[in-house]
């Protein structure tokens, strides 16, 4: 598909370039598609007539809450934040939270979908909606084919939604914490695309995987499975390693691992061989003012200044 590779256009710097810098950016780098985290207008209009797809999230958990509670309150969101913008910018999905904690989701998760998804299509705007999950609203993921929602009271209903809205599932895919959190049993090289990495066969369907981060998405794909929306697509809405900052945090790791994700995209997985993986990296800029560990602010692609922490080739 066209558009299957992208990255996530995070924006907690003080020091990043201009919303027009970075479109310019992402087309000369040949970056087919963006994530954005919020309706930022500055951007929006920046990428009118780009032909770079978008990936638009709605907000924090409060934009939400604010768009469960009230169909009126979507409506307005679709009239000032899609409508002016949609026949100029490739806006390819709404994301209706950005893993949202299931305290939260629970109560709002589906009602603002719904919500949002009911008012593009009385503005007469065909863009699917979805939300991006963590992998943490999975379990039981080794071997893959064991994988389900650890929640399924609240995921299986937006399974069955996305699966009767023909929407994918968003989900951030993250081998760099997997392998942190469990470095004596996951091979380095297993977790970076680097070969040389003992395949890992699924005892349940006897598939065989040569990296980690296909053996994550499939597990997803079997959570939707069991949830009975098997025809779901996954598109992994972020996907990154730092290069610097913590542990197995450097730039060979972290060019290796991003160089293999952007690489694999066109392969699909195991469970989904040949079928291309629409996957964004995190992220475009080493942001400054990202909160939270030092790695935080090392996943980037750029330096604010425009030079590339490493160098990474996207195809065309």
């Amino acid at each position: 598909m066209g558009g299957a590779h992208g990255v996530c256009y995070g924006m907690n710097g003080n020091n990043l370039p201009s919303r027009g810098d970075v479109v310019q950016m992402y087309k000369s780098n040949n970056i087919q598609a963006m994530r954005i985290y919020g309706p930022d207008h500055a951007a929006l209009d920046a990428l009118r007539g780009s032909g770079i797809a978008l990936t638009l999230d709605v907000g924090g958990v409060d934009d939400v809450r604010r768009l469960a509670g009230s169909a009126s309150e979507a409506a307005a969101w679709v009239q000032a934040h899609v409508q002016p913008y949609f026949r100029d910018v490739v806006i390819r999905y709404v994301a209706v939270g950005n893993e949202v904690p299931a305290g939260d989701a629970a109560g709002i998760l589906l009602p603002a979908m719904r919500n949002v998804r009911d008012a593009l299509a009385s503005a007469g705007i065909g863009v699917k909606v979805s939300t991006a999950v963590s992998f943490d609203v999975f379990t039981d993921t080794f071997p893959p084919s064991r994988g389900a929602f650890r929640n399924p009271s609240i995921m299986s209903p937006v399974a069955q939604f996305l699966a009767s809205t023909n929407a994918p599932l968003l989900v951030n895919v993250y081998p760099y914490f997997a392998y942190r959190g469990d470095p004596g049993n996951i091979n380095l090289n297993y977790a970076t695309f680097r070969p040389g990495a003992t395949p890992v066969r699924d005892s349940g369907n006897g598939l065989v995987y040569t990296n980690l981060f296909d053996a994550m998405v499939d597990a997803v794909v079997a959570a939707l499975e069991k949830a009975g929306a098997g025809n779901v697509e996954v598109v992994v809405s972020e996907s990154g390693w730092p290069s610097a900052g913590g542990f197995a945090a450097s730039v060979d790791n972290a060019r290796a691992y991003n160089q293999g994700v952007v690489d694999n995209v066109g392969n699909g997985t195991p469970k989904r061989s040949g079928k291309a993986l629409e996957t964004y990296v995190f992220a475009m800029f080493n942001e400054n003012q990202k909160p939270g560990e030092e790695i935080e602010r090392h996943f980037g692609l750029f330096n604010p200044d425009k030079s590339p922490v490493y160098q990474i080739t996207f195809p065309s």
